[in-house]
């Protein structure tokens, strides 16, 4: 086979792996995205044929949802019928549950093997003290130089000096057909490994220049050392259609999500008319659109006069910002957009000595850790330095252990926060000097756009959100994904700034008739998801407004009383018990994250203000009265939708096969080259999350494994307008992916319910959550 051929063959084929992020930069992403193109069944089918994984909820958490009504016997038995299906849900329920255990051929299981340690101490990111040689090269040829020492297998020195050299060599005897096979069936083999060496191959990461690795360079090392030890691996696809059991599963889940949508619209927004708010409100927060927020949106409402937004965590900037504490640059805007800005940290005027002292605190901090690390690591002071500190690493433990809280405070209370003392400045990425002044205006007025936002307040807080733990690998999958696994604060921090400008004020009012008051002042802060904590910055800058920020950070401890108090279900020292799950090392479940993660609701708040959502829906502020054309609305379809689908595809195939799409059980767990989780001593690199922030335990569920089902409030025809503009999210709907519900103001504010090809369909609302018309 030609070489243009086979290369052409792996460039589609690799597409449907999805990249792998970074522990300390992760993603939610659908893991089946390069599926698709195709239906949402058959995709599953697919896909389990290419993992050797399942792609449904079991039997016993249908069973589950049937018995906890949350799964409408009515709504399934209809189903079940329209598809043919006589039977009674306990005899389906029976087939279901007969699972085949999946087998692995022995000899791919030892190429796996071999190939875990080849990948490992080459891609390693600043772990190993001696770091493999030549990685500069490239994984091929960094490979080649080594593998002739490799006791497992002998390289001769024909063995060609080029990986697609070697890949020629192989495939020079294959027909077409052979080797799409044989690229799929490997690539598919460590589908977690490859989906990292896609995510450095496309990255802008030092590593990528380092150590610089490809999916063809992969390959030719896999196929070289299979053909060497000469082992037999059965590459045929072995792709049928779906089977009864899956064409069941599939049933059961389409049941299970209408009878949320159901749940949804009768016991919350059917004919629920928003509120209007004409009074000026003490303040106004603007949240990212995370489940999360919900709960603190709700409490804050709840303790005065206040208004709150849902707008994505990263406040529509695209940008990159410089870490004041490692002078590293990280992406802070979804995966899907490319970085137009750059935020670098400037002193505050006036605050010169403060940032002195901090960056002498950094510097101290910084040698400690060089120091003590080159004790551990290096071999004439490694065994006199365990032998020395085992006390003190003994009472280290003891501390964390036990006292958490206060061993946390002990260590960390004398940290200077470069809040205090730095400030955001923003800047093109590219050419590095100032933005204009219609680039600023425009960021701020799309904020206004989006949300519907009609009135000001004095105070107005941009609220990121951050999740602090200990010793928590799965750290920034608790941060903001809107601000690429990082906390939101500096987007928060840098747009609170921008609108603050007499400039850009000046030009809004002129140019597009925004009227913000002289004594509004912008803010930002950030909301701590684990102790529900909020946090407001820059307040120096706003000395007018001392009374009104007092009063609102005293609202803001009631909030967070309460809102700890439902989250955690303790009424006394809740408080007490969220911090210690946050500074506690041992804990395996700091929070939830954004299990349970339904639906997306893209309306004013007042649609859903006061109600309990029990933190299943992201909540996207909207008013389609001031979106005069639909371009706010197709830009948050085209944005946070996306986002909140693979989001919630990642919560989905995270939890109905945790093995091959999750990540296993943390106690397992080992982390591997500063940037992934391995179980054990060697594995594939895990593409989803821990089972800990899926289930309440083994047995018993805690995320429901639902596809996202969008809600908008807005005329039909905008929808339709956007849809038939933008096919691929009309690709998303048709294949179901997602669903999309739209309460049409124009039409008595009825409920349609998408259905393929650009129709609509009526949601029948006869059915109850206490409808158990068949026993199950």
């Amino acid at each position: 086979m030609k070489t243009t051929e086979w290369k052409k063959s792996l460039e589609e084929i690799s597409k449907i792996v999805d990249k792998t992020s970074p522990l300390y930069a992760y993603i939610t992403s659908n893991q089946l995205s390069g599926f698709e193109e195709y239906h949402f069944k058959e995709a599953v089918s697919r896909a389990s044929t290419f993992y050797n994984a399942h792609g449904y909820p079991n039997a016993e958490v249908f069973r589950e949802a049937l018995d906890s009504r949350e799964l409408y016997s009515a709504e399934l038995e209809n189903l079940l019928i329209e598809n043919g299906y006589q039977d009674s849900i306990e005899a389906y329920l029976k087939i279901l549950g007969q699972v085949s255990a999946i087998k692995e051929q022995p000899d791919n299981l030892k190429l796996n093997r071999l190939m875990l340690k080849w990948l490992s101490i080459f891609m390693d990111e600043g772990v190993a003290e001696w770091p493999m040689p030549n990685r500069e090269k490239g994984f091929y040829k960094a490979w080649l130089g080594l593998a002739k020492y490799d006791k497992d297998y002998q390289i001769y020195k024909d063995t060609p000096q080029t990986a697609t050299a070697a890949l020629d060599q192989l495939f020079q005897n294959f027909s077409k057909e052979e080797v799409q096979n044989s690229i799929q069936f490997h690539l598919t083999s460590l589908p977690g490994w490859v989906g990292y060496i896609k995510q450095r191959q496309t990255s802008d990461s030092g590593w990528r220049k380092k150590a610089p690795i490809t999916i063809l360079e992969y390959l030719a090392v896999r196929l070289t050392i299979a053909e060497k030890l000469n082992l037999l691996i059965d590459v045929a696809p072995a792709f049928e259609t779906a089977n009864e059991q899956q064409e069941l599963s599939y049933l059961f889940l389409k049941a299970w999500e209408i009878s949320w949508q159901k749940e949804l619209t009768e016991k919350y927004i059917h004919n629920r008319v928003p509120e209007t708010n004409n009074n000026i409100p003490d303040a106004q927060m603007v949240f990212c659109i995370d489940t999360r927020s919900e709960l603190i949106r709700r409490k804050i409402e709840e303790t005065g006069n206040y208004e709150t937004f849902g707008y994505a965590g990263f406040f529509g900037i695209a940008m990159d910002y410089k870490s004041t504490e490692d002078g590293l640059t990280r992406k802070s805007c979804p995966p899907i957009l490319n970085s137009a800005y750059k935020v670098s940290y400037d002193v505050k005027p006036g605050k010169e000595t403060q940032a002195k002292a901090y960056k002498k605190q950094l510097k101290k901090i910084k040698f400690k850790n060089y120091f003590f690390k080159r004790l551990k690591n290096m071999l004439p002071s490694a065994f006199g330095y365990v032998e020395g500190t085992g006390i003190l690493y003994g009472l280290s433990l003891l501390g964390r252990t036990l006292l958490p809280t206060k061993y946390h405070k002990l260590m960390n209370g004398d940290k200077i926060a470069s809040e205090k003392s730095y400030e955001p400045k923003l800047a093109k990425k590219e050419h590095k000097h100032d933005i204009s002044l219609e680039e600023k205006v425009s960021l701020v007025k799309a904020t206004f756009d989006l949300t519907g936002w009609k009135i000001f307040a004095p105070v107005i807080i941009f609220t990121g959100h951050g999740s602090h733990t200990s010793n928590n690998p799965f750290a920034s999958s608790l941060d903001c994904g809107a601000c690429a696994g990082n906390p939101g604060r500096h987007n928060a921090r840098t747009l609170a700034s921008i609108a603050n400008e007499k400039e850009v004020r000046l030009a809004l009012k002129n140019n597009f008739g925004i009227d913000i008051p002289e004594n509004t002042i912008f803010l930002g802060a950030e909301h701590n998801t684990v102790t529900d904590e909020i946090e407001i910055f820059d307040t120096e800058f706003a000395p007018n407004h001392k009374e009104a920020l007092l009063k609102i950070t005293e609202s803001l401890k009631l909030a967070q009383l309460e809102a700890s108090r439902e989250r955690l279900g303790s009424k006394k020292e809740s408080l007490k018990l969220a911090h210690k799950k946050s500074h506690n090392w041992s804990e395996t479940r700091p929070e939830w994250g954004l299990a349970k993660n339904a639906s997306f609701i893209i309306a004013p708040r007042g649609l859903t203000k006061g109600l309990n959502l029990n933190g299943r829906c992201f909540l996207q502020s909207y008013d389609w009265k001031t979106d005069k054309d639909g371009t706010a609305l197709s830009a948050i379809m085209q944005g946070p939708m996306v986002v909140t689908q693979w989001i919630n595809n990642h919560y989905y195939f995270s939890t109905v096969d945790n093995e091959k799409f999750g990540a296993g059980s943390k106690i397992t767990h080992n982390i591997t080259g500063k940037f992934g989780v391995m179980q054990g001593n060697g594995s594939d690199l895990t593409k989803g999350l821990p089972l800990q922030s899926l289930k309440r335990s083994d047995s018993e569920m805690y995320h429901q494994p639902l596809r996202l089902s969008v809600v908008i409030e807005t005329p039909t025809n905008r929808v339709e307008k956007i849809l038939e503009e933008q096919p691929h999210l009309k690709n998303l709907l048709d294949n179901e992916w997602i669903y999309l519900l739209v309460i049409n103001p124009e039409e008595n504010r009825e409920i349609k319910r998408y259905a393929p090809g650009l129709n609509w369909e009526n949601l029948d609302n006869n059915s109850t959550t206490d409808d158990v018309k068949l026993a199950v």
